[in-house]
């Protein structure tokens, strides 16, 4: 776990353990710190986690198999609606958490695999298109499923989604420990997430020093190579995309519990590319830079939109520029410099192998 001690730039690389036990200070206070500022700070900081389980997903995909999807946002709708059909009014079941998750997980990924078999033989800007073709695709669906039986409720979205309910906790009432103290639901629900990101990083992380995460890597490099040293890349192709896809689905279930609403507008082409976008400014392929692309780029939008309206509004009386805008425009710039001045990221893999005794003597002193 040493490597996603390098979210710590300089003591990441001077003293990892050290390193690791900052993360976790850190990771535990930082919502006591953001409801300084306000629970709005809390909030993003929950949107955060997810993007940060999503980015994780995405990197199995691009970062560690090479395959570019520009649809992944359709398995979080998948494990958002998922949890949206089986626990809300709208068809009248409430199923518990402990069934509604690992069914949306499921499906995603039986998503992740009906859209791996047609383009197991496409590659680069090929794959690209199709994949932005099947997250549109599946948001259309979402936007009109509504005859003659009405399954996603159209651009209403569907609202009065049951929360998270844990060993009896219902997560959205918060937690009273006494008469004058009491847990708000915002901390509950970081908290929870932070806990299925943790374990989504000792997932992955194993993954990727196993036979299955070195497979993806020879992939990755040399699809043809892979082929010839025995490698099955139809199956381990299809896996990727399952198993990314799961990630998605967990998501989206987590997310339509904090949110208590979905709606087709939640999942549009655009943050895809955002979620592509933090992999890549972060560092594709290590887990340490989707950590960092993911906090980054979700953060910097909401600190530019307390600063830039203001901002605005002082100097010419008027916005020219609202926050989706310079959202999308912060996306790009970052795009565009990461591209330019560190292609590989802000947190780069150190290497393509997955352990240091694979490595020549030369490779080690360095």
């Amino acid at each position: 776990m040493n490597d996603i001690s390098q979210a710590i730039p300089f003591l990441g690389k001077r003293n990892p353990k050290a390193a690791l036990v900052a993360l976790v200070v850190i990771a535990l206070v930082s919502p006591v710190v953001a409801a300084m500022f306000g629970n709005t700070w809390v909030r993003i900081l929950n949107f955060a986690m997810l993007y940060i389980l999503l980015s994780i997903g995405l990197n199995l995909v691009v970062g560690f198999a090479g395959l570019l999807d520009l649809g992944y946002i359709a398995f979080y709708a998948v494990g958002a609606y998922t949890w949206a059909f089986l626990a809300s009014p709208h068809f009248g079941l409430h199923l518990p958490f402990w069934i509604v998750l690992p069914l949306g997980a499921g499906f995603a990924a039986l998503a992740g695999i009906a859209l791996g078999f047609p383009t197991l033989r496409l590659r680069g800007d090929y794959l690209a298109i199709v994949t932005l073709g099947f997250g549109e695709i599946v948001r259309i669906f979402m936007n009109n499923l509504t005859h003659p039986v009405n399954i996603t409720n159209g651009p209403q979205g569907i609202d009065q989604i049951d929360g998270m309910s844990l060993f009896g906790l219902d997560l959205n009432r918060g937690l009273q420990i006494t008469e004058g103290f009491q847990i708000k639901s915002l901390f509950l629900y970081y908290y929870v997430f932070l806990a299925f990101v943790v374990l989504a990083v000792i997932l992955v992380k194993r993954i990727q020093v196993s036979r299955i995460g070195r497979a993806w890597a020879a992939i990755r490099d040399d699809e043809l190579a892979a082929k010839a040293i025995g490698i099955n890349t139809r199956n381990l192709k299809l896996l990727a995309f399952a198993m990314g896809a799961t990630f998605g689905g967990v998501s989206g279930g987590l997310f339509g519990a904090f949110q208590g609403f979905v709606s087709p507008e939640s999942f549009t082409l655009m943050e895809s590319i955002a979620i592509l976008t933090m992999i890549v400014f972060g560092g594709m392929g290590n887990l340490a830079g989707v950590i960092v692309g993911a906090l980054a780029l979700s953060f910097l939008p909401e600190v530019l939109r307390y600063i830039a309206l203001p901002v605005q509004m002082a100097i010419f009386g008027k916005v020219f520029l609202d926050p989706e805008v310079l959202r999308m425009l912060l996306l790009s710039l970052a795009m565009i410099l990461m591209m330019l001045l560190k292609p590989a990221g802000l947190v780069p893999a150190q290497s393509r192998y997955s352990k240091a005794d694979l490595l020549g003597d030369k490779e080690i002193a360095q």
